[in-house]
C-alpha cells in the first residue's frame, strides 16, 4: 500500500497536473446544477469521497473495504446526478494497490460493473451531458479496465525487488560474516600451531640448558626462526590471503611432531595433480589443525600421515597411538575439529574420525576436476 497521505496516485502514466484536474472537475460539474441543494448535496459527497479515500490507505482489515463500498456508492451518485465519471480512476488507482489476489479481483470486477452500469444508466438519463465528454467517458473506462493491473503488477515488482535488495543486503552481510570467520580460522591455525611448537621447543630447551647447552641454543635458534616464519606467515596471510601448500604443510608438520619428542612418518605425494589452490589450501589447513591437536591431546609416541589421489578423490590419513581423543568431549566438539569440518563443507569434503589403537582422522575431498574432465566440461 502506498502512505497515508498520496492522495494523487504516482506512476500511472498520468501527470500530477491530469489528477489535479479530476479533483477540480467534480466541482464545476456541481455549480453547473441549478438548485442550491443539489451544490450542498454535491460538495458533501466530494468532501465525504476525498476524506474517505484518504483515510483508506491507512485502514487494514474489513474497514479497508467498507471504505471502498463508500467511494463506489460516491461515484455512481456523482455520475448519476451530476454525470462526473472521473472518481472511478481513484478507485482503479486505489484497487490496483491491494496486493491480496482475491480482494483485488473482487474489488475490480465490482468497481469495473459498477462503473458501467453509472455510465450506460448516465446516458439513458442525460445523454446530451455525457455525449458532450464522450471521449473522456471512453478514457476513464479504458483506464478503470487497465489501470488497477498496471498499478498491481508494478505493486508486485517493487515488492519483488524490495526482497531482492534485501537478499542481496543480507548475503552481503553473510559474505563478510564469513569472511571474517576464514580470516579467524586461518589466523587460529597459522599462529596457534606456530606457537605451539615455540612452546614445545621452549619446554625442550629448558630441559636441555642443563644437560646438553649446545642442543638447547639449537631450540632457541629454532623458535627465534619459526616466531620470524610466523610473524612473516601473519602478514602474508593478512596482506594477500596466501594459500598454504601441502609440501610445506608436511615440513611444518614433521617439525611439530618432532619438537614433541614424537615419531613422525610420512609416505604419498604431496605434489597433487588437477587439484584446485582453494582444496589444496583447505586440505593443509585441516592436516596443521589435525597434527596439532594430536600434539596437544593424544599423548601419542608416533604420528603416521599418509595422502592418496584417485581419480575421484583426494585422501589424507593422520594417525597416531596415542589414549584416543575421542575420550574426551572437547576434542570432538572442539574448535579444531568444528574448524575443519567447516572447512571441508566448502569443497564437499567429509571428516572421519576413527577409534581404535589411537585415533585416526581421514579428510576426504572429491576429485571435481577430473570429473569435469571426464565429462567434457574442462
Amino acid at each position: 500500500m502506498q502512505n497515508w497521505y498520496q492522495l494523487f496516485p504516482k506512476n500511472t502514466g498520468l501527470s500530477l497536473y491530469a489528477w489535479i484536474i479530476f479533483c477540480v472537475l467534480p466541482f464545476y460539474f456541481i455549480f453547473r446544477s441549478s438548485t442550491p441543494v443539489e451544490i450542498i448535496t454535491g460538495i458533501l459527497m466530494i468532501s465525504l469521497f476525498f476524506t474517505t479515500y484518504r483515510l483508506s490507505f491507512i485502514k487494514k482489515g474489513w474497514t479497508v473495504y467498507v471504505s471502498i463500498g463508500i467511494e463506489m456508492l460516491i461515484s455512481v451518485g456523482m455520475t448519476l446526478y451530476f454525470g462526473y465519471v472521473y472518481f472511478a480512476l481513484f478507485l482503479a488507482f486505489y484497487i490496483g494497490n491491494i496486493q491480496n489476489k482475491a480482494g483485488f479481483i473482487t474489488l475490480y470486477v465490482v468497481n469495473l460493473a459498477t462503473t458501467v452500469a453509472a455510465v450506460t444508466t448516465g446516458f439513458i438519463i442525460e445523454s446530451q451531458s455525457f455525449l458532450s465528454q464522450l471521449p473522456f467517458i471512453i478514457i476513464s473506462l479504458i483506464g478503470v479496465i487497465l489501470l488497477p493491473f498496471n498499478i498491481y503488477n508494478r505493486m508486485k515488482q517493487e515488492k519483488l525487488e524490495n526482497e531482492l535488495e534485501h537478499a542481496n543486503e543480507k548475503i552481503s552481510q553473510l559474505i563478510v560474516f564469513e569472511e571474517r570467520q576464514r580470516i579467524a580460522r586461518d589466523l587460529h591455525d597459522t599462529l596457534g600451531q606456530k606457537l605451539s611448537l615455540i612452546g614445545l621447543k621452549s619446554d625442550l630447551a629448558g630441559k636441555l640448558i642443563d644437560k646438553d647447552p649446545e642442543k638447547a641454543k639449537g631450540e632457541v635458534r629454532d623458535i627465534n626462526q619459526t616466531s620470524r616464519n610466523a610473524l612473516m606467515e601473519v602478514r602474508e596471510l593478512v596482506s594477500t590471503m596466501k594459500s598454504a601448500k601441502l609440501k610445506d604443510e608436511i615440513l611444518l608438520v614433521k617439525q611439530v611432531a618432532e619438537a614433541a619428542e614424537m615419531d613422525f612418518s610420512f609416505n604419498g605425494d604431496v605434489n597433487l595433480s588437477n587439484t584446485p589452490l582453494l582444496v589444496e589450501h583447505v586440505l593443509s589447513m585441516c592436516l596443521r589443525e589435525a597434527v596439532t591437536n594430536v600434539v596437544k591431546h593424544s599423548q601419542a609416541k608416533g604420528c603416521h600421515v599418509w595422502i592418496e589421489q584417485n581419480a575421484s578423490e583426494v585422501s589424507i590419513g593422520i594417525q597416531d597411538n596415542g589414549v584416543g581423543s575421542l575420550n574426551h568431549n572437547g576434542f570432538r566438539n572442539g574448535n579444531g575439529i568444528l574448524g575443519m569440518k567447516e572447512r571441508l563443507e566448502f569443497v564437499n569434503g567429509l571428516l572421519e574420525i576413527q577409534t581404535g589403537d589411537g585415533t585416526t582422522l581421514v579428510i576426504r575431498v572429491p576429485n571435481v576436476i577430473g570429473h569435469a574432465k571426464r565429462e567434457g566440461f574442462v
